[in-house]
């Protein structure tokens, strides 16, 4: 600008043209002015709220922010884009705001945001402030005072089954062993021995031969089961950017698993494959289903959005081994994303603890890539299969289709 302003000034004076002159001073004095500017000084204060921090999931939270300007600078421009937690979505309304303020004086903005699963903080505002001009600019984040956190705990209020290894422990439950005993379903007739019940003994048999004998029945004890969600970062797929990713999805439906198998009479706990541990051991009754619902809404191991920390798998698998209760089956929540998993599992099957997977799938076939990652996915559900691993595969479908396509209800 400045070597224009002079260029045109000259030619102003050896045209001997005013109009060229003016231009040329003008130029000069705008290039001035905007070397001299220096961005505003922003001193702000935030204040943000929300008319309900503990919402229903889907219920729409609106959110009120109250800028002021605590400094002794006029800001002529000031924009406004408050820090909206990465997992919610904005419903209706704008969190951006352009505005003047004077000293002391102070706006607001308003938006509304969908509740998700979760506790989510909000982040700093950002702050743009430019000069007069329009040449310089301050950007800075301001901290909200006092804030508090939109935290969203769903209800645990679905039940569908998933079909469970016969690796039990010895209390009374509903799954079927192959141990002799009381029960429904029949198992081995025997030789009668004394102190039979005499509800058991083969009193046909008795009336054709003479002889005692014992009808035994397959026994039905509980199990110790322990939900495992792959939350690494390489599970947080989804076929495209308007669906859950598979954590999402498999937080959800180890929720209802949970109640289904609870209400068994089977001890269940959670556990997290994710750089943060989290663990809930094996349990039944009001107070470990709260803790329960807690843990699976709010846990930072089961967050809506990526870890940002790495996953170390020699530390966590040996954490979660130690944990596990001898006797405990997994049920384990993953998208099958790489081939680290599936030896995992395979390993996890093989030191005892029987291992049945819920799979959902995040995969498309609308590209190449896409395509390969399907398959190769698929490749990956077939070895656990040949391994005698049972893998329900969760499509598009709803949860109960894809068990009751699996057999896995009851």
């Amino acid at each position: 600008m400045s070597a224009l302003a002079l260029v045109a000034s000259a030619v102003g004076i050896l045209a001997d043209s005013a109009g060229l002159v003016l231009v040329g001073v003008v130029g000069v004095v705008f290039a001035g002015f905007a070397r001299a500017a220096r961005p505003p000084t922003v001193d702000l204060a935030i204040e943000r709220s929300v008319n309900d921090a503990e919402p229903a999931s889907g219920q729409e939270v609106t959110v009120t922010v109250t800028i002021e300007n605590t400094g002794d600078s006029f800001l002529s421009d000031l924009r406004i884009v408050d820090g909206v937690p990465p997992a919610l979505a904005v419903a209706s309304g704008s969190p951006r705001l352009a505005t003047a303020l004077r000293p002391g004086e102070t706006t607001t903005l308003s938006y509304d945001v969908g509740a998700a699963r979760g506790r989510h903080a909000f982040e700093p505002a950002l702050a743009i402030a430019r000069d007069a001009s329009g040449a310089t600019e301050r950007r800075c984040e301001v901290a909200a005072t006092d804030e508090t956190p939109i935290t969203c705990v769903p209800a645990l209020d679905a039940q569908m089954a998933i079909g469970l290894r016969q690796q039990t422990i010895g209390q009374p439950g509903r799954v079927l062993t192959d141990i002799g005993g009381s029960g429904v379903a029949f198992h081995t007739t025997r030789e009668y021995r004394p102190g039979d019940p005499l509800s058991r003994i083969d009193w046909n048999r008795k009336a054709k031969t003479g002889d005692l004998s014992t009808v035994d029945f397959r026994e039905e004890r509980a199990a110790a089961v322990v939900l495992l969600v792959d939350a690494r970062e390489g599970a947080y797929r989804a076929p495209d950017g308007d669906r859950d990713s598979a954590v999402e999805r498999s937080v959800g439906a180890a929720g209802a698993l949970y109640v289904a198998l609870t209400d068994a009479e089977n001890p269940v706990g959670i556990a997290a494959l994710a750089p943060e541990s989290c663990w809930l051991a094996p349990g039944l009754g009001a107070s470990h289903r709260a803790r329960a619902r807690e843990l699976l809404a709010t846990h930072p191991a089961l967050a809506p959005t990526p870890p940002d920390d790495p996953f170390f798998p020699s530390i966590r698998l040996r954490r979660l081994r130690r944990r596990l209760p001898s006797e405990a089956q997994l049920v384990v929540c993953s998208p099958l994303c790489d081939d680290y998993i599936v030896g995992l599992l395979q390993r996890l099957d093989a030191s005892g603890h029987r291992v049945t997977v819920l799979s959902p799938d995040p995969t498309n076939d609308e590209t190449p890539g896409q395509r390969v990652a399907r398959t190769e996915r698929t490749l990956r559900l077939s070895t656990l299969r040949a391994a005698g691993i049972p893998v329900v595969d969760w499509g598009a479908e709803s949860l109960a289709v894809a068990l009751a396509r699996a057999g896995g209800t009851r």
